[in-house]
């Protein structure tokens, strides 16, 4: 008998799922590869800009149903979507009276549910759509709310999910339908993830199953190395480790939904981001670490640069700071008192700067500069705002000589003003910060002097 291939999990987004002719392309690129046996899609997304997503609709739903308003009529624009999906995939008549029962369940369930929280009305788009890839590919569909198991404080509980999507596995014959964002207690009320959280089932699976990768399949080709908004066609990058999708995730360059890296990274599996219109593109490759035999070939010395806007920098200055024992610690408790979180603390011998988010301090930051000022009783205190992060992430830039005087330099010479410099002890990026009025120009300098050469 043939070996069978080690498994993959292939988790489809909402744009791959839009319609029929969408679905119809990803059910061609499952059984393109013998391996994906276990798929997790998402709820139908946007068909084009106007178009709601169907998760939308059912919020819309629970919000009518919650308030004593009648839904009938959002509800019957769902069931128009998936009708349509169910004819222009031709799955037959009997498929039809399927679906359309299962409509008339999750319509009544959201009645049911009103004033239970949005969660059972959200989950459906899923739920529904699991059933229609389910049956196009001819694979067994497990109902998350049996599978996906929620604990008592509202984590994954990845034991019992682990236990009870192998037992779902073992009985689903050629392959399994695991519908995204969803799951139940242990009492089995619904639960879901965040916004987004199909990201989160799909590497939940992929741990639970011990795939050997979990594909990501979106309407983009893998990560880029800049955002395309500000730099002109970015390269694309082709392999990044946990730690650094964790930066770049962090600056605000975001494929995947942020816990969907951890059940993943934890079990060493694998993150291959996909474009379902361009199936033959490898995509960005996400691993745990790169070994230097296997970089690529003349690969630029950074993974990706990525910034966000809206920062404020509060500086305090303190003779001998240095020898004040806890200052730190108390400028830090001032901000807690706040309910402020910091980003970043740079600091010298006598000064601290710490860098927060505007909406962080939106409404606060008066009172917490006088906070400030009355228990540490700096000798000067100073609010920077208008501030612009930038990170330069790259796990050869640890062994390459030069790469500040290359960042520096490259910012100069585009007249860009460094404000904050921020290097962590890995060494894995290098942060500045600009004024926001420099963000953009600051982006394409560095990108073009590491990327560009």
């Amino acid at each position: 008998m043939p070996e069978t291939p080690a498994l993959t999990v292939a988790k489809f987004g909402g744009t791959s799922l839009a319609d029929a002719d969408a679905i119809r392309r990803c059910v061609e690129i499952v059984r393109a590869d013998p391996a994906r046996r276990v798929v997790v899609p998402s709820a139908p997304g946007k068909r084009h800009g106007d178009d709601p997503k169907v998760t939308d609709l059912l919020y819309l739903c629970h919000d009518h149903a919650e308030r004593g308003l009648p839904f009938a009529a959002v509800f019957e624009r769902i069931r128009e979507r998936f009708r349509g999906i169910s004819a222009g995939l031709d799955l037959g008549a009997a498929f039809a009276a399927r679906l359309g029962a299962a409509l008339d369940a999750a319509e009544a369930g959201i009645r049911e549910h009103a004033g239970r929280g949005p969660d059972f009305a959200a989950s459906r788009g899923e739920a529904l759509n699991g059933l229609v890839l389910a049956e196009a590919l001819g694979f067994a569909c497990a109902d998350a709310a049996g599978v996906i198991r929620f604990a008592h404080d509202g984590r994954l509980d990845a034991g019992e999910t682990r236990r009870l999507l192998r037992e779902a596995r073992g009985s689903a014959g050629a392959g399994l339908v695991v519908p995204g964002f969803y799951g139940a207690d242990a009492g089995g009320t619904v639960r879901t993830f965040s916004r987004g959280g199909s990201d989160v089932t799909g590497a939940a699976v992929a741990a639970a199953l011990d795939a050997a990768v979990y594909e990501n399949w979106t309407d983009v080709s893998g990560l880029l190395m800049a955002d395309p908004r500000v730099v002109d066609a970015p390269r694309s990058i082709e392999r990044v480790t946990y730690r650094e999708l964790r930066e770049l995730s962090y600056m605000g360059a975001t494929v995947l939904h942020p816990e969907a890296v951890f059940p993943v990274r934890a079990a060493g599996i694998p993150v291959n981001i996909r474009n379902t219109s361009e199936p033959a593109h490898p995509g960005t490759l996400i691993v745990s670490a790169v070994p230097p035999g296997e970089e690529p070939p003349g690969a630029p010395p950074i993974t990706g640069v990525a910034g966000k806007r809206g920062y404020t920098a509060i500086q305090l200055e303190k003779a001998l700071m240095n020898e004040a024992i806890g200052y730190g610690e108390r400028v830090l408790s001032v901000l807690r008192r706040h309910g402020v979180s910091f980003e970043h603390v740079p600091s010298g011998i006598d000064t601290l700067s710490v860098v927060v988010s505007d909406a962080e301090v939106d409404g606060k930051l008066v009172a917490l500069v006088d906070d400030l000022q009355r228990e540490l009783e700096p000798d000067a205190l100073e609010v920077d705002t208008d501030l612009a992060l930038i990170a330069t992430v790259g796990r050869r830039m640890r062994t390459r000589p030069g790469m500040a005087a290359t960042l520096f330099g490259a910012l100069g010479a585009a007249g860009v003003n460094i404000r904050m410099i921020d290097q962590g002890s890995s060494e894995l990026n290098i942060i500045v910060g600009v004024n926001e009025s420099d963000f953009e120009a600051a982006v394409r300098a560095i990108y073009a002097a590491f990327v560009i050469g």
